[in-house]
């Protein structure tokens, strides 16, 4: 599309959650070089804006859901954009995107949209059955007459993060495994795996690759149970708790220092791909081929389908497209062995073709 037929001034709109916003990069990196003449501004959450309100040429407005869409709306005040992208389908999202005054508000296809999406937007991007939660974002720009994918990050990470990073990873030297084993606390999410099973891991990452270990996770009891037990199991030996310890920037530069990161359907399993860091994600509740890691997704390990076939007595194929696993106890199909194989695997494999 020549740039001078783009909107001049864009306004993307997603909120939350962290992997979501992760996927959604490459997207405004698409706008940025097919769109040169494009000012782009993204509202975003505070979480999100902690990682990445500073990404270059982009306008970050960050939204605090407690102020509501009058929040926002003052936030706005006087702004006028040629399009709005609802790229959220949170009836949350849609009520604070009335403070976006757009003539083109473009948001998910039918089959994508609850919530009442369809009441805020006035265009809908083309339906994308059974794809990647990327491919629909990636939606937006073909909306936009955009064919081409700019799958680019550069997700900017101060000193100071660096430092830190730096400074929690002991051993500069060793090849780190950074695990993040819990995943967001949601209503029958039942994505985290047996800290027992990671403490497996973690021991075959020290005794046959020579790894130090590194465990993050959020500042809440159930991070800091893991956390701890991973510590008692695997001590004496390299092993770093740094659970609760660190902000979203330490985080991802941790994660860009380490050799591998192995997490549940997460916020950090995107963090990764967007630090270059191959991820061995942990998937049986949800389908990796929506929610998984955009590249090197052939490190992830698949027990989806046997969850759904334990489930539902159907194969993947005759369910709905995303449809979750509400069993406790489906992570558990999950093996050591099969992660080990997959850590094998991968360090066996030069750095450089790890996430092509």
């Amino acid at each position: 599309m020549p740039s001078q037929s783009a909107p001049q001034r864009i306004c993307l709109m997603r909120l939350s959650a962290i992997g979501d916003c992760c996927n959604l990069v490459p997207m405004v990196r698409t706008l940025q070089r097919f769109c040169p003449q494009s000012k782009i501004t993204w509202v975003m959450g505070r979480a999100e804006s902690a990682l990445l309100g500073d990404l270059d040429g982009v306008e970050v407005i960050t939204h605090d859901k407690r102020s509501g869409a009058g929040g926002l709306r003052r936030q706005l005040k006087g702004r006028d954009f040629d399009a709005l992208l609802l790229m959220q389908v949170a009836l949350r999202a849609g009520l604070a995107s009335r403070a976006v005054n757009a003539r083109r508000r473009i948001g998910f296809d039918r089959s994508r949209s609850r919530d009442g999406h369809g009441f805020f937007i006035n265009e809908r991007i083309s339906a994308q059955p059974r794809g990647h939660v990327i491919d629909g974002f990636f939606g937006f720009a073909n909306a936009l007459g955009i064919a081409e994918r700019e799958m680019r990050w550069d997700v900017p990470v101060p000193e100071w993060a660096s430092a830190r990073a730096g400074a929690w990873r002991g051993d500069a030297a060793a090849p780190t495994l950074l695990i993040s084993p819990c995943s967001s606390q949601r209503f029958r999410n039942y994505r985290d795996w047996p800290v027992t099973h990671y403490a497996e891991v973690a021991r075959h990452a020290i005794e046959y690759h020579g790894m130090q270990v590194l465990i993050t996770g959020t500042d809440n009891p159930r991070d800091h149970h893991y956390g701890r037990t991973l510590q008692d199991r695997l001590s004496p030996g390299p092993v770093i708790n740094a659970t609760g310890q660190t902000d979203l920037k330490t985080l991802f530069a941790l994660i860009q220092q380490s050799t591998v990161v192995l997490a549940p359907d997460s916020g950090p399993v995107h963090m990764a791909v967007a630090a270059g860091t191959p991820v061995i994600g942990l998937y049986a509740t949800s389908n990796p081929q929506r929610t998984g890691p955009v590249l090197g997704r052939h490190w992830v390990v698949n027990a989806y389908p046997q969850a759904v076939e334990q489930a539902f007595g159907r194969p993947v194929e005759a369910l709905r497209w995303g449809r979750r696993v509400r069993d406790p106890k489906a992570m558990s199909l999950i093996t050591t062995q099969s992660v080990c194989d997959r850590l094998d695997a991968l360090m066996d494999t030069p750095p450089a073709e790890r996430l092509v």
